[in-house]
């Protein structure tokens, strides 16, 4: 396992989209033991393949000291709607608050090809939604915006 270099936002690499994994093998867990050992050593809550420069539908959360590998993940169902501040290991920015639902079924394959659906809310939901737009080349700072009027973050 290493721990990899994180593309910064200012590199046009980050803006490019990410190709789907074909391949479930020594290779694939390889990056994904890298991505979860760099974001280990960068104390961060989610981790996409392009962000250390591997062009792959992958991502990994860490929510409460549990990670979770997605393998071309997918969004099939999204409700409701949070407003919480982001931040992101690629974007040297202050944090930002950012629409999003609240909560999410996403189905993608695990690090063996095995298909799994989970549906999520809350904090876990804007994970999920945050790294699945990394694998589409879009920021939380192209989704920046202020919570409306009398707007109550929940804890």
């Amino acid at each position: 396992m290493a721990i990899r270099e994180i593309v910064p936002h200012t590199d046009n690499f980050i803006r490019k989209k990410s190709k789907p994994v074909n391949d479930f093998d020594e290779k694939l867990w390889e990056l994904l033991d890298d991505m979860s050992e760099t974001l280990d050593a960068k104390n961060g809550a989610g981790l996409s393949a392009v962000q250390v420069g591997v062009l792959k539908r992958v991502f990994i959360i860490n929510i409460n000291n549990m990670k979770i590998e997605f393998i071309n993940p997918t969004i099939v169902k999204a409700s409701g709607e949070q407003y919480k501040k982001e931040g992101c290991l690629s974007v040297a920015l202050p944090f930002g608050y950012v629409k999003r639902p609240k909560t999410v079924t996403v189905t993608a394959f695990d690090r063996y090809g095995n298909k799994f659906t989970l549906t999520c809310e809350d904090w876990t939901a804007v994970c999920i939604c945050h790294e699945s737009d990394h694998l589409d080349g879009i920021l939380y700072i192209d989704k920046l915006c202020e919570p409306p009027k009398g707007y109550k973050e929940e804890e």
